[in-house]
């Protein structure tokens, strides 16, 4: 595969990451559509779910219709009422056997409808219909169908998510056939497990999930939603799993400090660590020491002092000569960490800037020079920290905040950035 994720994939699952442009009727106008409201993978439209559900069972006579409901009816068509203007509407009147509808469309190509809609023909009209001066009325029918394709309409039709521009049918269209790549795989649950759920197999609760049939099949707490959202979170766990076996049989760097810098930080602090806290501290410096990388999760309550201790591993980093970095899943709680840890940063002596998404322009350009020159010894900010262009020096530790946040693929893009030692 041409990404940097390829060769952690099974061949199985190599269709699913080509571009949607490889699927029927898929031309440029459409992918860049698809792209906004979706993605650019196959991967990503199997797995853009329905948002809402239209039902087409409801299947009225003319008389007995409630306006302002989705109905299905057969009809005969009568005739063609062009407009004399044509800002008017084109009209078509139909009836069955208890009352006639007039069909309205805006902007109509005649030929087109006079080939979908002939006179004296059956037709099955699926939309909206309306009362409109006493006359019932259905602008723009969702469908159009001889009796013969009766087979062709859904009885409920799942509805996406879009973006501006992109018609609904198209999109249906291309999700449908993106579900067609989806190989059948052997099972990777627990089967005991799977079957007290009460699940489906993974390939098939995808295409339940794209066919409810009720707005309960559209929750989260539907089988095949809990069954798609069971098996990301332990992929995503065992990713993670797999990257920090991986990283722990790389060889690391041994950090280790002289306790200097740490040293002025917490005699400026207006409280005393506690014996936890300092704990803590002494197990990460010895990790940091070791010859392998470190990989830690410091858990703590709201308050119990984790940021604190966070600041003394990255000062310890910045006393063995490299950079620390410290992400957080917003810009407000990096902004927060800013205003936090800046009085220990003045203390130790030591340079700390901030980079998020909001800063850009010439303030930004400075911020990455001076982290390039390694004159910022810690750079606090967002995901901003993943960018490209985002270049330390010597980065020997990267702390990421509430780690929860952030995906197996923002935590590797973090490797190119250095050799850092992740917490």
């Amino acid at each position: 595969m041409s990404d940097k994720f390829g060769a952690m994939r099974p061949a199985i699952l190599f269709p699913l990451f080509g571009e949607t442009r490889s699927l029927p009727g898929v031309g440029p106008r459409l992918e860049k559509l698809i792209a906004r409201a979706a993605g650019t993978r196959l991967l990503d439209l199997i797995f853009h779910l329905p948002s809402g559900l239209i039902d087409r069972s409801y299947r009225p006579t003319l008389m007995g219709a409630e306006s302002g409901r989705i109905a299905t009816v057969s009809v005969n068509v009568l005739d063609h009422l062009p407009p004399r203007d044509r800002r008017q509407p084109y009209k078509v009147r139909c009836s069955d056997e208890t009352a006639a509808i007039e069909l309205v469309f805006f902007h109509a190509d005649a030929d087109y409808l006079k080939r979908t809609l002939p006179p004296g023909q059956k037709r099955i009209i699926s939309g909206k219909i309306e009362r409109y001066s006493g006359k019932l009325q259905m602008a723009h029918p969702d469908y159009i169908l001889a009796p013969e394709q009766l087979a062709e309409l859904p009885q409920q039709e799942a509805v996406y998510p879009l973006t501006e521009s992109l018609p609904a049918k198209p999109l249906a269209k291309a999700i449908r056939a993106a579900l067609e790549k989806v190989p059948a795989m052997p099972e990777w649950q627990e089967p005991t497990y799977i079957k007290r759920a009460g699940w489906l197999p993974f390939a098939d609760a995808l295409r339940a999930a794209h066919a409810p049939k009720s707005e309960a099949d559209l929750l989260p707490t539907s089988p095949a939603r809990m069954r798609l959202a069971y098996d990301e979170l332990l992929a995503n766990q065992l990713a993670l799993v797999l990257i920090r076996a991986h990283m722990r049989g790389v060889k690391g760097r041994s950090l280790r400090g002289d306790g200097h810098l740490k040293a002025r930080a917490i005699a400026a602090l207006p409280f005393t660590l506690t014996e936890p806290q300092m704990q803590a501290i002494a197990e990460i410096e010895a990790d940091m020491a070791a010859p392998t990388r470190m990989l830690r999760l410091l858990q703590g309550d709201v308050g119990a002092g984790k940021t604190v201790v966070a600041m003394c591993a990255l000062l310890n980093a910045v006393e063995a000569g490299t950079q620390g970095a410290l992400m957080a899943p917003t810009e407000i709680l990096a902004r927060q960490h800013m205003a936090a840890l800046e009085p220990m940063a003045r203390a130790a002596g030591i340079r700390m800037a901030l980079l998020t998404g909001r800063e850009r322009g010439p303030a930004r350009d400075e911020t990455l020079a001076l982290l390039a020159a390694r004159k910022i010894d810690i750079l606090v900010g967002t995901h901003a920290l993943f960018s490209e262009d985002v270049a330390f020096r010597d980065l020997g530790l990267a702390v990421v905040d509430e780690q929860h946040r952030f995906g197996v693929h923002q935590r590797m893009l973090c490797k190119p950035k250095g050799s850092p030692m992740f917490w």
